[in-house]
């Protein structure tokens, strides 16, 4: 028989100060005596079986839900039950940002405390895992879905990035027969369309920067893009030296013809659509006017002085410069 003094105590009391925060994990199936047993050990409540008690008491052991629960011990036991009850799980949520490559999520991902960045980038060139994908390429570069991730404790970056690929992989299944039609296999779509997703700031820009692209690859001149001169090297930030562009990489499209050997990030599903609903227009070069937007030329007189009314340095060049 437990006093019913000592119960209430244990009900009222955190089991210690709210320093020690604990993520627990209850599994579908495990029974709440055993969990009320992990938060012992873990130090959340001071009484396992006092804890068992309080949830039957009040009708909670078959109305938890399963999940990982985040918990501290400042937290009273009817805290941790409330909390149990609402399905209250932790969440660690990952946004991937469409036109990333894949570096970038891998800094964001060591910068949140998720992964390694050096661990998930080996993840993301696993040859094993790239034939289990069916990826011919290198890497998942491309291939990972813009989108939110609930990055649960215990995920490999493995699994991360297998999770990341098959969703991309579903949105592909839907442009394939458009692509192959248009002479762009999937590798090379995505190619074209992650260069279109770094350069367009505007949504509603995406289909002419595409279509000047194309133009530019059918005439097959340089595409001079800025972004492919800085992969792999540094992050994008909508600006490159003279040292950039002329730096020798396989992907910098300043000195290599036609589109770079794979894709430079992982483009949105609009940015997929742009690529091969894009419009006619006679368009050869663009210009960031600074505000997002950017100023289209046919000829290279009319680009060249939109360049010296909208490029106010002369340290930067712009992304369609000769």
């Amino acid at each position: 028989m437990i006093p019913l003094g000592r119960f209430y105590l244990f009900i009222q009391a955190p089991a210690g100060n709210g320093k020690k925060v604990e993520i627990v994990e209850l599994a579908k199936g495990s029974s709440l005596r055993s969990f009320a047993g992990v938060l012992e050990s873990r130090g959340i409540v001071s009484s396992a079986r006092l804890f068992a008690l309080y949830a039957r008491v009040r009708g909670g052991d078959a109305r938890i839900k399963a999940g990982y629960y985040q918990f501290s011990d400042g937290m009273r036991p009817s805290q941790i039950l409330d909390k149990m009850l609402a399905g209250d799980v932790y969440q660690r949520v990952f946004a991937l940002p469409p036109g990333y490559s894949m570096y970038q999520v891998a800094e964001i991902l060591e910068k949140h405390a998720i992964f390694r960045k050096e661990a998930f980038l080996e993840a993301c060139r696993d040859r094993a895992l790239l034939d289990q994908l069916g990826i011919a390429a290198p890497s998942v570069e491309g291939y990972l879905f813009p989108g939110s991730y609930n990055i649960l404790p215990g995920r490999t970056e493995r699994e991360v990035v297998r999770e990341m690929v098959e969703r991309q992989l579903k949105v592909l299944k839907g442009y394939q027969a458009r692509a192959e039609k248009a002479g762009l296999p999937l590798a090379k779509l995505l190619t074209l369309a992650s260069m279109v997703e770094k350069e367009a700031i505007r949504a509603e820009e995406k289909p002419t920067i595409a279509a000047v692209f194309q133009n530019r690859l059918r005439l097959r001149m340089r595409l001079q893009s800025d972004p492919t001169a800085l992969y792999g090297i540094r992050a994008f930030a909508g600006k490159v030296s003279r040292q950039d562009i002329l730096k020798p990489t396989p992907y910098n499209t300043y000195l290599i013809p036609g589109l770079p050997p794979g894709p430079i990030g992982n483009p949105a599903s609009d940015t997929l659509e742009a690529v091969l609903n894009h419009p006619t227009v006679p368009y050869l070069y663009f210009v960031a006017r600074g505000d997002g937007s950017h100023q289209f030329s046919s000829d290279l007189t009319a680009h060249n002085a939109a360049v010296r009314k909208f490029l106010r340095s002369s340290s930067t060049v712009s992304a369609e410069a000769p």
